[in-house]
């Protein structure tokens, strides 16, 4: 099958300090994809990484085949095929939810105003959040924000969505809301990179699972593997230590 991204050896410093250590992975069309790690390892940085918010220090990034290369022109357009939803949603605080769905596809897709319209009300619909679309983000709980964020993100038609800890900002009654919205769309055969704690969906939900340690992928398995008969001591380590916690369920 061929790869949508594929990274390689991909390293990151920021001054002495190296976070990310010649990651080699690819991603292939219709993957859902669970990061795991514990906090530091890595993780969000390579999703930077991969979404170009953060140049890495060394290594390559080929979309469909294609080095990314280093002109903004090219990083936007791919920007806009590898869209990302952030931790804290990002949302625009002056545009209601509609114009917040409508904004992207109108600068960079050059859509006309009402099939802007028409697509972000469908993705609005999609994630439930039609009924708000005059309301603004101080209106809305963080749970809606996160689907009102996740439907800005479809409203692209994204080749790949990268999530990084999309309910890491939650309240624990909303992260429900959002993970079934997640599930819903893995679903439907969409490419997902997600960074996340929740071992539950990450189990339920992922076709693939890497675990990162010190900025290094140590296992790259198929969730039924990775939760059951994992190759590296540390993953273990992590998953006993998680799991005895009490596995939250997605």
């Amino acid at each position: 099958m061929k790869d949508i991204i594929r990274v390689e050896e991909l390293s990151k410093s920021f001054g002495e300090h190296q976070v990310l250590r010649k990651i080699d992975f690819s991603v292939n069309k219709g993957d859902v994809i669970c990061i795991l790690g514990s906090s530091g390892s890595g993780k969000s940085t390579l999703l930077r990484c991969i979404n170009q918010l953060e140049t890495q220090t060394y290594g390559k990034i080929y979309f469909n085949g294609k080095e990314l290369g280093k002109k903004q022109r090219e990083i936007n357009e791919y920007r806009s095929k590898v869209g990302m939803v952030f931790q804290s949603f990002n949302l625009f605080n002056n545009k209601t939810v509609l114009e917040n769905c409508m904004t992207g596809t109108r600068k960079v897709l050059h859509l006309s105003k009402e099939e802007a319209r028409e697509r972000a009300i469908s993705h609005l619909k999609s994630v439930g959040m039609a009924p708000f679309i005059n309301a603004y983000p101080a209106q809305l709980s963080g749970g809606q924000k996160q689907r009102v964020a996740i439907a800005r993100g479809l409203c692209m038609n994204p080749e790949v969505l990268l999530f990084d800890e999309p309910t890491s900002a939650l309240d624990p009654e909303m992260v429900g809301e959002v993970l079934n919205v997640m599930k819903t769309l893995a679903k439907t055969g969409l490419t997902m990179l997600i960074v996340t704690h929740e071992m539950g969906f990450a189990r339920d939900v992922s076709s693939r699972v890497l675990f990162m340690d010190k900025g290094y992928i140590v296992e790259d398995a198929p969730p039924e593997k990775f939760f059951t008969d994992p190759d590296n001591a540390r993953t273990r380590e992590f998953l006993s230590r998680y799991m005895s916690d009490g596995e939250r369920r997605a």
